[in-house]
């Protein structure tokens, strides 16, 4: 039973430098960070206040980010035989949860707010809310263009996304409360904004914990990849086929093919690796030949990892 290994002509979509965003995006929240809190607090404002923690996750967040897509282009080494590419899936895993955390810190507050209203400094929450979102804004839109290939940008982009939003929503209940001097809109537009975070998070948190237990990645089709197998010239037989994600932009598969035939040689190897690069976005593949049909792979059996 020969092993043959080919890695194809690529890695499937290696990740994009965004160091310069997650630095810009990172210098540009700290700073809005303090002026919010301060301002949140002088004009008695749980909006403001939850507006200026959650952005205090993203700054985080963005850290985590940055230092996981820095730590993904380290060479394989030691232990660590595909790098530290993994990292950026703890890092998209880790920026769900935070956020999950602070919704629920934001949520409490704003409830015991909306039990004790108090009044609030409308119009300064309006002006610095309004600042947040073009710095939000801004920095969501240098992630955009990233974060349907990789969901460590994606969870940066959703960061900033979100926080306009909850930006904006403040914007609003602040108007509001200029309008009609009702204090009670603060804290419940802050139950609202953390119902958005909630929305948001899940498919990040959904795809990261997806990955973390080396499920197929998003947009790959396990199907379509053994119907692919199974078509290639000589091939009888596909088993103990597995797809997974090494880090949020590059993908494995390993599987066994019968080929009665006999080995064919390293083209086949080359071809089917470069089909399953063009086709699924799969870098990393490794094929063991099997020849004989007769043979029973203690592998073979679906129910068999």
């Amino acid at each position: 039973m020969a092993h043959n290994h080919d890695h194809g002509p690529g890695h499937g979509h290696a990740p994009a430098d965004f160091g310069k965003a997650f630095a810009i995006g990172i210098v540009l929240n700290s700073g809005f960070v303090v002026a919010e809190a301060v301002f949140g607090f002088f004009s008695n404002s749980t909006a403001l206040l939850a507006d200026a923690g959650h952005n205090l996750s993203d700054v985080l967040g963005l850290l985590v980010a940055w230092g996981a897509a820095s730590l993904a282009k380290r060479a394989p080494a030691g232990r660590f035989t595909y790098g530290l590419r993994g990292s950026s899936i703890l890092a998209a895993l880790f920026n769900a949860v935070f956020l999950l955390v602070s919704v629920g810190a934001i949520g409490w507050e704003s409830i015991l707010r909306l039990m004790h209203p108090e009044p609030v400094a409308s119009l300064t929450v309006m002006i610095v809310a309004g600042i947040g979102i073009v710095i939000n804004t801004a920095t969501a839109l240098m992630f955009a263009r990233g974060r349907k290939q990789d969901i460590n940008v994606e969870g940066a982009f959703l960061h900033m996304a979100g926080d306009a939003a909850v930006s904006l929503g403040v914007v609003i209940a602040a108007g509001l409360i200029l309008w009609t001097g009702r204090t009670w809109i603060d804290p419940v537009m802050s139950l609202v904004i953390c119902a958005v975070i909630l929305w948001s998070t899940y498919g990040l948190l959904h795809s990261s914990v997806s990955m973390s237990l080396d499920a197929v990645p998003p947009g790959v089709d396990v199907e379509a990849v053994r119907a692919f197998l199974k078509g290639l010239p000589g091939v009888s037989q596909v088993h103990d086929l597995h797809v997974w994600a090494i880090s949020t932009t590059e993908t494995a598969l390993t599987c066994h093919v019968v080929m009665p035939s006999g080995h064919p040689g390293d083209h086949f190897l080359v071809d089917a690796a470069h089909g399953l690069a063009h086709d699924f976005r799969i870098g990393h593949t490794t094929i063991q030949i099997e020849v004989s049909e007769d043979t029973l792979c203690v592998l073979a059996p679906d129910e068999v990892v």
